[in-house]
This record gives C-alpha cells, sequence and structure tokens, in this order.
C-alpha cells in the first residue's frame, strides 16, 4: 500500500468522523446506565410513571451540559 494514501485528507476525515461517532455513541451508553440506575427504581412496566419520566429527562439534560463544559475546558486548554 502506498504510505501516501494513509495521510490523505479524505481518509482523515474519514477517520475523524468514524472517532466522533464513537465517542457519541459511548456518551450515549455512560447517559444511559447512570441516569437508568438513577432514575428507574424497579421493575419498569410497559411505560415509564411520570416522575420516571421527568428523572430521565432531567437527568439526560443535566449529563449533556456536564459533557459540553468539560469539553469546553479542555479547548480552552489546549
Amino acid at each position: 500500500m502506498d504510505p501516501s494514501v494513509l495521510q490523505s485528507p479524505e481518509l482523515q476525515r474519514l477517520l475523524n468522523q468514524e472517532k466522533e461517532r464513537a465517542m457519541i455513541n459511548e456518551m450515549v451508553g455512560k447517559l444511559t446506565s447512570a441516569c437508568w440506575d438513577k432514575c428507574i427504581t424497579g421493575t419498569p412496566g410497559s411505560k415509564f410513571s411520570s416522575s420516571e419520566s421527568n428523572c430521565l429527562s432531567n437527568c439526560a439534560q443535566r449529563y449533556m451540559e456536564m459533557s459540553l463544559m468539560i469539553v469546553k475546558r479542555f479547548q480552552s486548554m489546549q
């Protein structure tokens, strides 16, 4: 394989997209696990109770806000 292919802008763009996709999937998994453990206290039924639904919504919102704040903090350190 030609080593210059590994340095092509198109390949780098695709690699960056895959890294971003993997990070998003990881974040969604962590968010789901953390919020589920916090908000779903019993065996879930066919739908969430209003308190569970509110808790999940608030938890996800806080998780996303905190993640964004951490990313911004790391960016400002560079």
